[in-house]
């Protein structure tokens, strides 16, 4: 089973290495990590900065905002489907 950390913890993970100058098989040791696990969360800090580990249930905001367009989108499109079937119900009254 995989274990789970929080952000915190890979965030202060990721600090060791990059602000104190830990090795990355130093802080895997103390921290009772793989390496791996740990070269992959500081790949995600570089791409993330801050905003990255957003933990479970927690979109990253580039993400949120495609799924809120997403959603827009969707219900755009049944609300044009909605008027599309008025028009003709009502162009249909007229003949």
């Amino acid at each position: 089973m995989t274990k789970k950390y929080d952000k915190e913890f890979k965030l202060q993970s990721v600090r060791l290495i990059q602000e104190e100058g830990k090795s990355v098989a130093q802080v895997a040791r103390e921290m009772g990590l793989h390496e791996n696990t740990l070269y992959r969360w500081i790949a995600e800090f570089k791409n993330a900065g801050n905003q990255a580990f957003p933990g479970s249930g927690q979109l990253k905001p580039e993400d949120k905002a495609l799924r809120d367009l997403q959603k827009r989108i969707r219900n755009l499109e049944e609300e044009n489907d909605i008027l599309k079937k008025a028009m003709h119900y009502f162009a249909k009254d007229r003949r």
